[in-house]
This record gives structure tokens, sequence and C-alpha cells, in this order.
């Protein structure tokens, strides 16, 4: 039985290294390539100002937060949903990196994904997929005719959803994906390709697609 596990969050502005934090988790259960009704979602209230361009992406306020749980109240939980499947996130390192750091926060061990969890970028698959396109969710969903009419707000269960059928139309009539991604073709010396564990794969977007997610919170 293969477990993915769509994953997607909501943050209080772009750069985790400026002390911004998760705001909303959503995920979403396939299991053998079925969609399954089992999903993760939670609002997190973090403790600090949401970034007003942040804000106009996924129109969630700080009021709307104040009586949602901090992260270290909902991270077992969310730990024991995730655990024994493979993660698929639209530009992983972005929301890993702020999972990475709530986890910290919490108290929990520091390479939690590193150590536990194969993860498929399909910000990279679609760009392999599809060059020279865009390969935004919103682009991809028009591509491939996924209906995101609803979407008029960024939403971490709302997005994860829509990603699940991106995913799953992506590698249709694929019985394994294997993303061989390899020192020559990722420019990253020997030491920034060792992983801990060896059957994780994480594909990083390349700074064009960074840039094009930054510019979401833009004006």
């Amino acid at each position: 039985m293969k477990r993915l596990v769509v994953l997607d969050t909501e943050t209080t502005g772009l750069d985790v290294n400026d002390g911004h934090r998760i705001i909303e988790i959503g995920c979403v259960e396939i299991i053998d390539r079925n969609i399954t009704s089992n999903s993760f979602h939670k609002y997190i209230n973090p403790k600090r100002s949401i970034d007003e361009g942040a804000q106009n992406v996924h129109g969630i306020s700080n009021k709307m937060l104040e009586d949602k749980p901090e992260f270290n109240q909902i991270a077992d939980e969310f730990l024991e949903f995730i655990q024994n499947s493979t993660l698929v996130i639209h530009n992983a390192p972005f929301d890993l990196g702020f999972l990475s750091s709530e986890l910290v926060y919490s108290g929990k061990e520091t390479n939690y994904f590193e150590l536990n969890h194969e993860v498929l970028d399909t910000l990279t698959i679609s760009r392999k997929q599809y060059p020279g396109k865009r390969n935004s969710l919103d682009a991809l969903c028009t591509r491939l005719e996924v209906d995101n009419t609803e979407r008029n707000f960024h939403g971490a269960l709302l997005d994860a959803n829509l990603l699940a059928n991106v995913y799953l139309k992506m590698t249709r009539g694929q019985t394994s994906l294997a993303m061989n991604h390899t020192v020559e073709d990722s420019g990253l010396s020997d030491s920034d390709q060792e992983m801990p564990h060896r059957d994780q794969i994480i594909i990083k977007a390349d700074n064009e697609e960074l840039e094009a997610h930054k510019n979401y919170f833009k004006n």
C-alpha cells in the first residue's frame, strides 16, 4: 500500500529566518492513487503579527487566530497523521523550512523530515515535465483541467486538495516516479548532496522558482 500525504502551509510572511511562523496546515491523504476522506487541517496562533503582503495572499488575519492553538499544541497530532507516508509538496523547501523550524520550537528533533520521509516536490516535477512553462499551482490546475474556481485566496487545505488532483494527473499512467537528482544536474557539491537517510528524496526548487514564490507576497 503506497501512502502519500499532500501537504501545504500558510505563514505570517515569506522568510522563516525573519521569525515568521506557520498559521495554517492542510494535509490530504492518497492511498494507492486514490484520494481518501482522511485529512488534517489546523489553524495556528503564531503569537506574532502577519505581514500585510501575506494576508493579501491567504486572507487570514491575527484576529481570526486569537483562539487557535499554538503549533506545539498540535505538533504530535500532525506528526502522527503524516507518519509512514511520502510527502507531496509544491515548492517543498519553503514548507519544510517552516515546519522544521516549528518542530524545533516544539522541542522535536531537528532533522525530522530528513530522517523520516521521502519528499516529492511537485514544482520540480512539473518544471521537468513542462519545461519553459509556468508551473504555479494555478497554472497546473488550468493545464491539467483541475477546477480551482474556489481559489480566491490561498488556503492550506484547499491547496492540498488541488495539489493532490494535480499530482495524480501529472503522474497518470506511472506505476512509480523515480526522481534521479544527481550532483551534476543540481550544481551541488558532494557534501551538499549528502543526506542522513538514503531513502529520502528532496528535490529543491531552483532560484527562478523561489523568486516566483516570493512574488506571490507582493502587492
